[in-house]
């Protein structure tokens, strides 16, 4: 990887981890566990990046739970295809803390907003939620982190013999598709809010005539 990115280290790492939890997903998935994995095969500070991890999930997952909790089930409607809002809504009905520790531990394709935003819906608490992610990120972060310092030689060894010609291609088009990520997710979740506004205009009109 480039110099000045394995730079950002731990502070990368948090802010990548609110990133992928946020209401606002990171249009690759995976890339906080990346990033861990390559902090750790260099040595640098793995517990360290694996607090920087849990912190920043907390802090996105916050979010994504009071989006869910503001917008109720509108919300999951809006940003839960309808092929799936059925199963997610029953899973989290049935099995609560359980449904969001699994999302949060699972590496993808396991999706894990929805799952955030249901159980901000559909009442299960904050600080069930936050205990949740906390648990969950803890392990699936620290076993990257020991897989990352055990076999770590071999990683390096592995990218520098395949990929290293390609890091910086990698580095920009990951950066461009981050960049077009946020502004698609801020630029859909104000249109939608500015939508269900009017709708709700449109609807407390509706009673008073």
């Amino acid at each position: 990887m480039p110099v000045w990115l394995t730079h950002l280290g731990a502070l990368g790492v948090f802010g990548v981890a609110a990133l992928d939890t946020s209401p606002i997903p990171l249009p690759i998935p995976g890339s906080t566990d990346l990033l861990i994995l390559i902090f750790s095969a260099h040595h640098a500070w793995p517990w360290l990046q694996v607090l920087a991890g849990v912190v920043g999930s907390l802090i996105g997952g916050y979010l994504t739970w009071s989006a869910g909790k503001r917008g109720g089930k509108a919300m999951l409607e809006r940003y839960v295809p309808k092929r799936y809002l059925g199963h997610i809504t029953r899973w989290v009905e049935q099995h609560g803390v359980l449904s969001v520790s699994l999302s949060v531990l699972l590496p993808p394709p396991i999706p894990l907003t929805p799952f955030l935003l249901a159980a901000g819906s559909l009442g299960v608490t904050r600080k069930k939620v936050l205990w949740s992610i906390a648990g969950a990120r803890t392990l699936r972060y620290g076993t990257e982190a020991l897989l990352g310092v055990v076999f770590g030689r071999h990683i390096l060894r592995w990218w520098a013999k395949y990929l290293s010609r390609w890091s910086g291609a990698i580095l920009w088009t990951f950066l461009a598709l981050l960049i077009a990520g946020i502004i698609f997710g801020i630029w859909k979740y104000k249109h939608d809010q500015h939508r269900h506004t009017g709708e709700n205009a449109s609807d407390a009109s509706a009673q008073a005539a």
